[in-house]
């Protein structure tokens, strides 16, 4: 019999609090469920705890109001109640069985069955399910042993999965490229390429949220280049034409232990700005990411490995310190790895102690020299900043004032 046992999130009296808050309706009723029971299995890190129960929605609120705890509705045409125990969110979701789907999102009904539940989820380890005292229930068989090997395989037949819900497609290169080891499960891979075209009634929203998962898992080159030589990559991402890049920038990433960045390897994949703004449109990308994903990919000011102290200053001021390092890390990507690895190395830890100087002058002291207000002062202001950076960023209020002298006079 498997257990976990000793977990902080198990052992936490907010988490003891909410189990005895449900066992208090009927003892015995919910389990916990999904990645806190995997991660746990794996001695990894458990973000979010879930909890599946046969008692109903209802029951739940009433169940977390007689304990004195807050219970908020999140999803609850799905059964899902959300408790909070002393700010922490935990997912209570009564056990369900699909009625009907049509790839992208499921009608269901409420069961007391734990099998019934486990059939209709989409990995075997995924559906492990836990009581309070650490038991592991492996529902659907193999689903323990999958998560040791690394192992991604759909429960049951993989196209009735993937027919659920298409989005089980990017999921299963998703959890490959965070669980998964070696070569992908060649039965799971083989249904998501034959059924890739279902993928064109997902919303873009759910897609571009799986995408940026996929790109920010430690080792995503397998599950990447699976992905494109089914021709699903193309198929989600047609601006991703430099796969070689990304998977060098992965390799890099893997190789000197620095840390993985999902946007970043996303612009890895790009050729250039216009790509960028082409999938941040079809992907509904926020602004912020729409920036960053543009700037990371721009030619100027060029970053190489071999920039000297001051070429390095004016690029990243520039440039500021995440766009110099996305440009730096896609250059170093593009570069002769082994050869130059120190060098962009050490121009990475040196960007990690810039801080950002500020031109020390005024629109008040622009004025004071003679400038007339209006579209003048902004000019005079830019002009003297352009020598500035020119100057190397001197910190010399005399010097700078008598750079504003020199320009005020000339605009007069």
């Amino acid at each position: 019999m498997t257990m976990i046992k000793g977990a902080s999130w198990l052992i936490a009296p907010e988490t003891k609090a909410v189990i005895a808050a449900l066992d208090a309706v009927r003892p015995g009723a919910s389990r916990f469920v999904g990645g806190c029971v995997r991660n746990t299995l794996l001695g990894e890190p458990v973000d979010d705890i879930d909890i599946a129960t046969q008692l109903l929605p209802e029951m739940v609120v009433d169940a977390a109001k007689k304990a004195g705890l807050s219970a908020v509705p999140t999803g609850i045409e799905h059964g899902t109640i959300t408790i909070v125990c002393n700010h922490k969110p935990y997912e209570v979701t009564t056990l369900r069985r699909d009625v009907t789907t049509d790839g992208r999102r499921a009608t269901v009904a409420f069961t007391e069955d734990w099998n019934e539940d486990a059939q209709r989820r989409d990995f075997r380890l995924n559906a492990l399910y836990a009581e309070a005292d650490g038991t592991v229930h492996d529902l659907t068989g193999g689903g323990v042993e999958d998560a040791h090997a690394g192992r991604i395989i759909f429960i049951g037949d993989a196209g009735a999965r993937i027919r659920e819900d298409y989005l089980r497609i990017l999921r299963f290169f998703r959890f490959s490229a965070r669980y998964g080891k070696g070569a992908l499960d060649p039965t799971g891979l083989a249904a998501c390429a034959a059924l890739q075209e279902g993928m064109g009634q997902l919303s873009a929203e759910r897609i571009w949220k799986e995408l940026k998962k996929l790109c920010a898992a430690p080792k995503p080159a397998s599950a990447l280049k699976a992905m494109a030589d089914a021709g699903i990559l193309a198929r989600v991402a047609p601006e991703a034409v430099n796969l070689d890049r990304a998977l060098r920038l992965a390799a890099i990433d893997d190789e000197f232990l620095l840390p993985p960045d999902g946007l970043q390897r996303i612009a890895a994949l790009l050729a250039d700005e216009e790509g960028a703004r082409a999938l941040c449109r079809r992907m509904k990308a926020s602004n912020d990411e729409r920036a960053r994903l543009v700037a990371a990919v721009g030619k100027t000011p060029r970053v190489v490995s071999y920039m000297s102290m001051r070429e390095l200053r004016r690029a990243l001021y520039a440039l500021g310190r995440e766009t110099f390092d996305d440009r730096a890390r896609l250059a170093w990507a593009e570069d002769d790895r082994g050869r130059t690895a120190p060098q962009w190395r050490s121009l990475l830890a040196l960007s990690l102690g810039w801080e950002r100087p500020h031109l020390p002058l005024t629109g008040e002291e622009v004025a004071a020299a003679g400038v007339p207000p209006g579209p003048k002062i902004g000019a005079v202001m830019r002009e003297v900043e352009a020598w500035w950076i020119d100057a190397d960023f001197p910190d010399d209020k005399l010097s700078i004032v008598e750079r504003l002298k020199a320009v005020a006079q000339g605009i007069g």
